[in-house]
């Protein structure tokens, strides 16, 4: 059978998700790492496509 999770109070440290930290953050907002990380998938994807017409 399926045994009972035991019920979290509110405001405990597992009840919240994890936040990310100030490198995290940066990461996700700068446009330069964005545009890089945006060109290196084109380029992989590009790259399969052409192995797979090939």
């Amino acid at each position: 059978m399926l045994e009972k999770q035991a019920n979290r109070k509110p405001y405990e440290q597992a009840y919240f998700p994890p936040v990310p930290n100030k490198f995290t953050i940066f990461m996700r907002t700068c446009v330069l790492w964005q545009l890089v990380r945006f060109v290196s998938f084109n380029l992989m994807i590009t790259k399969l496509l052409i192995k797979s017409h090939h």
